[in-house]
């Protein structure tokens, strides 16, 4: 974990935060009370299962829903909306096709500032180069591979300079290998930038891997029921996957997920 400074507030608080949607006019509850904080430069991981509000509570954190209880606080004042320093990485990519690599980075600034700068150029040059797309800046999102467009995504993310970085399964349509990859310069870039990270995922290893805490939550409407604590030193390296701690720690995620989801049915034959 990086070290944190003692006896500072709590970058991001969340005080029972509950959503309930409406289906044809009936309640669809997706969110219980939900209460936890989130330390400056920490990173930590939500896992559950799919439909259990993971995606919701980002939403809310980042200022694209609103809870229907609860109140939210980033660096010590009331969070109610969308704010300049978080920034959101969902799954797809959602690159526009017709820019270009460049284009797309610089396009947040664009639509806050109405204008790009030079500074600003410099900057996306900069941060596409630390992804290890120099040379890429004039291609566009077809012309690249899913883990490329997902760096595109990162750098665009970055590009204001956000202090909390929400990232809703931003690999899980890539393949085992990219994915790792990308797990990889991701704790890089959190390293080198000191970024505060919440990170839904529906994968044990990379929770485990990835996080300083991991949160699980229950099935909808969901709670968070347990969390574990990462003590795996850092920096993390890939090696770490096949080390007797690193399974111990994902055997107790998986025993904590078992016990919230209780014991299976009985098996009755079909014939």
């Amino acid at each position: 974990m990086l070290e944190l400074i003692e006896n500072a507030p709590p970058l991001l608080i969340v005080d029972q935060a509950a959503k309930t949607f409406r289906d044809n006019r009936r309640p669809l509850p997706v969110l219980q009370p939900v209460s936890f904080q989130l330390a400056a430069g920490e990173f930590v991981c939500l896992l559950g299962p799919s439909g259990s509000g993971k995606s919701t509570l980002l939403r809310i954190i980042g200022g694209l829903a609103t809870p229907d209880s609860g109140s939210l606080w980033f660096d010590g004042q009331p969070l109610t909306g969308p704010h300049p320093e978080i920034g959101f990485v969902f799954q797809k990519t959602n690159l526009m096709p017709w820019r270009t690599v460049l284009e797309n980075v610089l396009l947040p600034l664009e639509i806050q500032q109405g204008r790009v700068t030079p500074a600003d150029r410099a900057r996306a040059h900069e941060l596409l180069a630390l992804m290890g797309l120099q040379g890429f800046e004039h291609a566009y999102p077809r012309q690249l591979s899913g883990g490329m467009n997902q760096r595109v995504v990162l750098a665009r993310t970055l590009i204001h300079r956000p202090r909390l970085l929400l990232m809703d399964e931003p690999f899980g349509q890539l393949d085992a290998l990219t994915r790792e990859r990308l797990n990889l310069e991701l704790l890089r870039l959190q390293t080198l930038h000191s970024k505060t990270v919440l990170m839904v995922t529906h994968s044990i290893n990379e929770a485990v891997f990835l996080a300083d805490r991991v949160l699980l939550m229950s099935e909808r409407p969901g709670r968070i029921v347990a969390q574990v604590q990462i003590d795996l030193p850092r920096p993390r390296e890939a090696s770490q996957l096949g080390s007797a701690e690193f399974g111990r720690l994902t055997a107790q995620v998986r025993g904590l997920i078992a016990e919230s989801e209780g014991p299976l049915p009985p098996y009755t034959p079909a014939f």
